[in-house]
């Protein structure tokens, strides 16, 4: 099954039976039957008739609503889980310091060792650059996190590693897009604009998939508390971040499917995805998730999907049953 994606702006989803069909000015863009459809992410002004909300909601199926810019405004959504006593113990572990830590640890821990990893294969398939002195300091924060006792001090350490990551990132683009550091809110060069929109969609898949689960997801272990953040999504997010969405952004650039034509706006306004920079973005994103690869410690094939699924149900096992969590590094 597939995410259906929603740009064309004055467009309308409507409902025939059991199928779901985009339409604008009286004629029909796209037809798709509801079985074949997981997800559904709309951008900007698209409308969406009751008939289709009553589908979806009884299939189970999250509607994610955006800006035209990919800032995530909402999702309708089927009523929770109704396992309320993961939920008790989610809060209950919230409440527990050691936990936490415990816990944030783990995520920053592997996060760090997916920049390191990835640090690795830009070496290897750029003789020409170099990038000892990000994998040097990369290792030196792996150790000083083991250190840190309390949140603030593995935010620091992953502020750190992030940092230095974004260094050696930076110097992979050297074409008409480049990229200098990260900055969002707006996003400030096209590079940016990629890595923005691939987080949120990463982020919601995660919304999706825990609140099924049945957690609460704005109650976060490692990112804290703040009105309307979906914060255990963001906490899970953090393994996948580079692996997943700067690696598109490397590609989508590097082989230029996405060239500056394809975005609008400037450095102050910040820049966004045309209409048809969104197609090649929302095309090459699904194979990038659905691409089969070797699980480096199960010998398993799996995509990044699955990958996601599991950590859901390994957080689900330490939060319930006081197991080891253990974060996704890639091979």
């Amino acid at each position: 099954m597939a995410t259906l994606y929603l740009t064309e702006q004055g467009a309308r989803l409507l409902r025939t039976h059991s199928r779901l069909i985009v339409e604008k000015d009286n004629k029909p863009l796209l037809q798709v039957p509801i079985i074949k459809i997981n997800n559904i992410v709309i951008f900007g002004r698209v409308m969406v008739t009751v008939p289709v909300i009553e589908l979806v909601l009884n299939e189970g199926i999250p509607c994610a609503f955006l800006s035209i810019n990919g800032r995530l405004k909402g999702i309708l959504e089927p009523i929770k889980s109704k396992n309320i006593l993961l939920r008790i113990r989610q809060y209950e572990r919230a409440k527990d310091e050691h936990f936490r830590v415990y816990l944030s640890r783990l995520i920053v821990y592997g996060k760090i060792r997916n920049q390191k990893r990835l640090i690795q294969r830009f070496s290897h398939n750029h003789p020409e650059l170099n990038f000892e002195a990000e994998s040097s300091e990369l290792d030196i924060m792996l150790k000083h996190l083991q250190l840190k006792n309390n949140i603030s001090g593995i935010m620091g350490i992953e502020g750190q590693a992030t940092a230095v990551y974004f260094r050696a990132y930076s110097k992979l683009f050297k074409g008409e897009l480049t990229f200098d550091q990260r900055s969002r809110r707006p996003p400030r060069n096209p590079v940016n604009a990629i890595l923005s929109l691939g987080y949120t969609l990463l982020t919601n898949e995660y919304l999706a998939l825990i609140t099924a689960s049945g957690f609460d997801p704005y109650l976060g272990f490692y990112h804290g508390i703040s009105y309307g953040r979906p914060s255990l999504a963001l906490d899970m997010v953090e393994e996948l971040r580079h692996p997943v969405i700067d690696m598109l952004a490397l590609e989508l650039i590097s082989r230029q499917m996405l060239k500056r034509s394809d975005f609008t706006g400037d450095g102050s306004s910040g820049f966004f995805l045309s209409d048809e920079g969104k197609k090649v973005f929302f095309t090459q994103y699904e194979k990038r998730m659905n691409a089969e690869f070797m699980d480096s410690k199960t010998g398993e094939r799996t995509n990044i999907r699955k990958v996601m699924r599991k950590q859901v149900n390994n957080l689900m096992k330490a939060i319930e049953e006081n197991e080891l969590y253990q974060p996704f590094i890639i091979g």
